[in-house]
């Protein structure tokens, strides 16, 4: 990645984590760790499939979205607000997948009705919500609202954790259009 990515990354991370440190603001990897690669299923569109982030990082950076559950009100405006916008993020080069520990079944429904099929979602088992630190402790078996961006290089480019929805996609945007220059 030329050097001049990596400065704008550091300076919206650093711009980010000012936000981002308020009381409410969840744990999370941190901005350059490893993000852990996995494999779990996942729906697209109603249709179930397996899904490998090592294989999606090939194609460009990644968002990594968690959300707590699939059909509540944040969680639904959430998705919509990623679908209206997955063309501005497949612009600059990123793909977007929302995850929950909800089992595959529950998000086939979810990818379609509130992804409207434009993204990915998939189910987040024990491991994946560990390795990405994203226990909600409030409520044992669900995922906090964390969204990550993951560089190609598979590192954490950019971290916004916060139970609102709001601001989740726009900070993930300005994070992939800083990392890819488009």
């Amino acid at each position: 990645m030329p050097s001049h990515s990596l400065a704008r990354i550091a300076a919206l991370s650093l711009a980010a984590a000012a936000t981002l440190c308020a009381p409410g603001a969840m744990a999370a990897l941190a901005v350059g760790a490893k993000a852990p690669d996995f494999t779990t299923r996942g729906a697209m569109a109603g249709k179930t499939f397996t899904l490998t982030l090592s294989h999606q990082l090939k194609r460009g950076p990644v968002v990594l979205y968690f959300f707590p559950k699939a059909f509540t009100p944040g969680c639904s405006a959430e998705a919509r607000e990623f679908a209206e916008h997955i063309e501005d993020f497949k612009k600059a080069g990123a793909t977007v997948i929302g995850m929950s520990a909800d089992p595959v079944d529950d998000l086939v429904a979810f990818s379609t009705k509130e992804c409207a099929g434009k993204f990915a979602v998939a189910s987040a088992g024990p491991g994946i919500v560990q390795g990405y630190d994203v226990a909600l402790k409030m409520r044992p078996g669900m995922t906090d609202r964390t969204s990550y961006v993951i560089a190609p290089s598979g590192r954490i480019a950019f971290v916004h954790s916060e139970l609102n929805y709001a601001g989740h996609v726009k900070s993930t945007l300005a994070a992939v259009k800083a990392m890819t220059g488009r």
